[in-house]
């Protein structure tokens, strides 16, 4: 292949503009000296193949986005993105999203390559209600899973990975945000999930990014914020239809209480088994039509105890130790599944052990460490 130095130059240029990364900090990252990739990104210089490789690893990304022209346009949806929404992320959540669309990309190909594949969710709403469709699709869905109108399932990151959604959670340091859903050109549809929002509330965003997914893809690129948040638009149509099918598909309507009196316990039980926060909670039965303004108010001010809440990616049966390190592992998008995918592909030879630790964002003793965590061996030396 030719080497074509004006869209290597240009295409390491807009992934460090685009990760808000200044000149020297990349060059003190990488060791690349900050001349020399001055003259690299201004089209002066070619980049040697290890630099190249070194470059590619600091922004996160596969090593043909910078020199093959017949890959997919690398940054136009995360260039999109910005452009939107540019003023809500920090350089550190520019970073925590190439991370997670780099994350993405490689849970798409391995699951290509393994032969791994999902049951798409076709869904045509009827009618022109737009909060009516969040409904329908709702209950469509329920129904593709097989779930009854009274069931209620703690791991719906599995439901929506199902049907070909790649989900990840990862803590961003703008608290405002929830979640975003990216359209990617190889990976197709990629949800990012705020950790550092509470467990249920977690639940309830990956469902709200669900819905841009199915109904929204086209618009390539979407943030979504707390409803307490001052960029959050109440009249935002689009937003109250993703509202509406994440209440009906982790609380469907006639699952809901009908309960008179509220109090405070009724408020923390209802939440804990619907596994919901009690905001979405209120906010389902004002919709019902069950509950007034004043019980709405009284439901919000309860929490339900860290302690009663159960990440589903983080078993149980782990002691402290394993448990706070698996958590660890989640808060920078590495979720169970995509580890599990990344060890079970290079086990049958599919990806090396050096490639294993990049696709797990480790170096050699961090990769060693995360497979002795899962009970995973490596088959090759490090």
């Amino acid at each position: 292949m030719k080497i074509d130095l004006a869209l290597i130059s240009s295409r390491l240029a807009d992934a460090r503009r685009l990760q808000s990364i200044e000149l020297a900090e990349a060059a003190a990252q990488t060791g690349i000296e900050a001349g020399r990739l001055a003259s690299i990104e201004a089209g002066q210089q070619a980049p040697s193949g290890d630099e190249l490789l070194i470059l590619a690893n600091y922004y996160a990304r596969d090593f043909r986005d910078f020199i093959d022209p017949s890959r997919p346009e690398p940054f136009r949806q995360t260039d999109i993105l910005y452009r939107r929404y540019g003023q809500a992320f920090t350089p550190s959540d520019r970073r925590a999203i190439q991370e997670f669309l780099f994350l993405c990309e490689i849970e798409a190909t391995l699951e290509k390559e393994m032969g791994r594949s999902s049951t798409p969710f076709p869904f045509t709403p009827t009618g022109t209600h737009l909060k009516s469709h969040g409904d329908q699709a709702a209950q469509a869905l329920r129904r593709q899973m097989g779930y009854t109108s009274k069931q209620i399932r703690l791991d719906i990151y599995s439901d929506f990975r199902s049907i070909g959604l790649h989900v990840f959670r990862r803590r961003l340091a703008n608290s405002e945000i929830s979640g975003l859903y990216i359209e990617h050109p190889i990976a197709a549809h990629c949800i990012l999930v705020n950790y550092e929002e509470d467990i249920y509330r977690q639940r309830f965003s990956v469902s709200h990014e669900a819905a841009h997914a199915i109904f929204d893809s086209t618009e390539a690129a979407s943030v979504s914020y707390q409803r307490n948040s001052s960029k959050y638009d109440r009249q935002d149509l689009k937003e109250i239809r993703a509202n509406r099918f994440a209440s009906c598909y982790l609380m469907p309507p006639e699952l809901l209480p009908k309960i008179q009196h509220w109090d405070t316990t009724l408020a923390q039980h209802w939440a804990q088994t619907l596994k919901v926060s009690t905001e979405a909670l209120s906010y389902a039965l004002l919709e019902a039509h069950l509950i007034d303004q004043g019980t709405a108010k009284l439901i919000r001010s309860v929490r339900v105890p860290m302690a009663e809440k159960v990440d589903p990616e983080a078993p149980e049966y782990l002691n402290a130790t394993q448990l706070n390190r698996r958590l660890q592992l989640l808060e920078r998008g590495l979720s169970d599944y995509y580890v599990g995918l990344c060890f079970e592909a290079h086990k049958q030879g599919l990806i090396s052990a050096g490639r294993l630790g990049e696709a797990l964002l480790a170096d050699h003793k961090e990769t060693r460490e995360i497979s002795i965590l899962y009970g995973r061996s490596i088959v090759d030396e490090l």
